[in-house]
C-alpha cells in the first residue's frame, strides 16, 4: 500500500520540470495522474515515461488561463477518474525585464498563468476537493516573499498567489480539505534554462536572490508535493514552504 493508493491528482505543468516531476512521483507512489499543459509534444514525453514505469495517466492538452477552460479541466479529470483528490497549480511563466519595460501583454500573460489558472482552477476543484477530503498544492517562488529586481510582474503574481493560498485556506479551515504552497528558489527546470536577460540587468542586484547553495532539482520540489498533498501531512494547511538553499534565511 502506497501513499496515493486510490487517490487522483490533477497537475498541471506536467510536460516538464516540476510539473512533469510531481506527476512522476505521485504516479510512482500509486496515484491516478490527470495531466495538463499546453505543451502537447512534452506532455505526451511525461505520459510515455510513467505508462512505461507502470502508472496510470490521462494527459490533455489545454490552456488554463481562462476561467472556463479551466471548468472544463476539472470536469474532464472528474470524468476520467470519477473524483478528484489533489490539485497541484504548477503551471508558471517568467519573464525578466526592467520594470519600465514591462508590456501590458506580459504583465497580462504572467498574471493570467501565475494566479489566474490556479484560482479559476481551485474554484472548479474545491466542490470534488469537500467530498474526497483532499487538498491543492500551489507552486509559488520565493519570489512571492521578497523583492526581485527585474522580475516585477513575476513577483507580484507569486506574491498574491501566496496570499491566495493562505485566504482559501482561511475559507476552508472548517470544510475538511487543505491548501498549500510550496516557495521554491532556484530550480533548474526548462523553465529556468530557457530565460532571456534584458541587457540592462545589473545581475549584481540578481546575486541577492541567487542561493549560495545553487540550483535545487525539480525532483526535490516534486517530493514535497508528495508529502504536502498525502494523508502523512493532515495537519499542515494555509502553510507556505520555502525550498530555496537558504535565500529567505535572510
Amino acid at each position: 500500500m502506497t501513499r496515493f493508493d486510490g487517490k487522483v491528482a490533477l497537475i498541471t505543468g506536467a510536460a516538464s520540470g516540476i510539473g512533469r516531476s510531481s506527476c512522476v512521483r505521485l504516479a510512482s507512489e500509486g496515484a491516478s495522474i490527470f495531466g495538463v499543459d499546453i505543451n502537447s509534444e512534452g506532455l505526451a514525453e511525461t505520459e510515455s515515461i510513467i505508462k512505461e514505469a507502470g502508472g496510470t495517466i490521462q494527459a490533455l492538452t489545454a490552456d488554463v488561463i481562462a476561467r472556463a477552460n479551466c471548468f472544463e479541466v476539472v470536469d474532464a479529470a472528474v470524468a476520467a477518474f470519477g473524483k478528484l483528490d489533489v490539485l497541484a497549480n504548477v503551471a508558471g511563466i517568467v519573464r525578466f525585464a526592467s520594470a519600465t519595460n514591462v508590456t501590458e501583454e506580459d504583465w497580462r500573460l504572467i498574471h493570467a498563468v501565475n494566479l489566474d489558472a490556479p484560482f479559476f482552477l481551485s474554484q472548479a476543484a474545491i466542490p470534488h476537493l469537500i467530498e474526497s477530503g483532499g487538498n491543492i498544492v500551489n507552486i509559488a517562488s520565493n519570489a512571492g516573499l521578497m523583492g526581485q529586481a527585474f522580475t516585477s510582474a513575476y513577483c507580484s503574481s507569486k506574491a498574491a498567489l501566496v496570499n491566495l493560498t493562505r485566504a482559501l485556506a482561511i475559507e476552508y479551515v472548517k470544510q475538511g480539505i487543505r491548501i498549500n504552497a510550496i516557495a521554491p528558489g532556484g530550480t533548474t527546470t526548462s523553465l529556468t534554462q530557457s530565460i532571456e536577460f534584458p541587457a540592462d540587468m545589473d545581475f549584481e542586484l540578481m546575486q541577492r536572490y541567487v542561493g549560495l547553495r545553487g540550483m535545487s532539482d525539480a525532483s526535490e520540489i516534486a517530493a514535497a508535493v508528495a508529502y504536502i498533498a498525502s494523508d502523512e501531512a493532515k495537519s499542515v494547511h494555509g502553510s507556505i514552504f520555502s525550498i530555496d538553499n537558504g535565500i529567505m534565511a535572510g
